[in-house]
């Protein structure tokens, strides 16, 4: 189910247009005969003024009318094309940043009812490398965004920091893009710099991850324990091994070592899909310290060379 802003927005839309049409339908009428009964009755047209006092319109019936299509437009845009979030974690570091506010592209992934979110028109799957939103499997109350790393069928071994991906190939098919079926990939790394992030003391290492036609940065604590004792044990593979069940696809964040996503608790149903990321409107830095007389949630600044397409 939706969340509540959005049950509002479609209770508030649906509740406005229907007082708009009970009003056209059945009281509207009435006042437009009481005004021509009055206006014939005068030997000069009636004001404005008059006509309120004659046959006045209830504030509630005006106030309808009023929001009723900027309402209806919203919960539409809302919807149906874009919704924007706003990034509130270093997880898909550093594609987005704590700070940004990003618009989802809702109709990526098939047009979802906005209240029950149960799907009525199939338009497009997930693509391996896409960035998504999604209904966190666990508390589906919540909105995760990572990355889209494993397609149903896909095997995925995520081993000593690196990433392997085994793809679902259809009989016959011998390569997926740059991947190689019927044999573990391992996914090329690049390092681009050292000492551009800091997680505590500790220097992130920035690499370029090769995932098929989505180059990527990823950031990796080279200091940090992999903490494989806490990830998901899926049946019948070993503990950094996944097997991606049908309508399900295997997300992991750009922060390798500072993500909770699939290798800690499983795979994303494709009903808990939201939509793709696909644009960074507006990104702040929020940078008061201890010190500050302002609070922790007011911008110090804004990173204008942050907006654009999302890789």
């Amino acid at each position: 189910m939706a969340g509540y802003f959005s049950i509002f927005l479609v209770v508030l839309t649906i509740g406005s247009g229907l007082l708009w049409l009970l009003d056209h339908l059945l009281y509207a009428p009435k006042r437009k005969e009481r005004i021509a009964i009055a206006q014939g009755a005068s030997e000069q047209p009636l004001d404005e003024d008059v006509i309120a006092q004659i046959a006045p319109e209830p504030a509630i019936v005006e106030g309808a009318k009023s929001i009723f299509p900027m309402i209806a437009a919203i919960t539409i845009f809302r919807s149906f094309i874009f919704e924007p979030f706003q990034i509130p974690s270093g997880s898909m570091m550093p594609t987005l940043l704590d700070g940004d506010f990003i618009l989802v592209q809702k109709y990526a992934y098939g047009i979802k009812d906005p209240v029950w979110r149960s799907q009525l028109v199939e338009v497009g799957q997930p693509e391996r490398g896409d960035v998504a939103v999604f209904k966190f499997p666990l508390d589906e109350r919540i909105d995760f965004i990572k990355r889209v790393i494993g397609l149903p069928g896909d095997h995925i071994v995520y081993r000593n920091r690196q990433l392997y991906i085994k793809p679902n190939c259809a009989e016959g098919e011998q390569q997926q893009g740059s991947l190689v079926c019927g044999e573990y990939n391992k996914i090329k790394l690049d390092i681009v710099n050292r000492d551009e992030y800091m997680q505590g003391a500790m220097p992130l290492v920035r690499l370029t991850e090769d995932l098929p036609n989505v180059p990527h940065d990823i950031l990796i604590n080279p200091q940090a324990i992999e903490l494989t004792e806490r990830y998901y044990q899926q049946d019948g593979t070993r503990r950094d091994e996944w097997v991606v069940p049908e309508n399900s696809y295997f997300a992991m964040g750009d922060n390798r070592n500072n993500s909770q996503d699939s290798r800690m608790w499983g795979f994303v149903p494709k009903e808990n899909l939201v939509g793709k990321a696909v644009f960074i409107w507006m990104s702040f830095d929020f940078e008061n310290g201890p010190d500050s007389l302002l609070p922790g949630w007011v911008p110090t600044g804004v990173r204008f060379g942050r907006l654009g397409n999302i890789q």
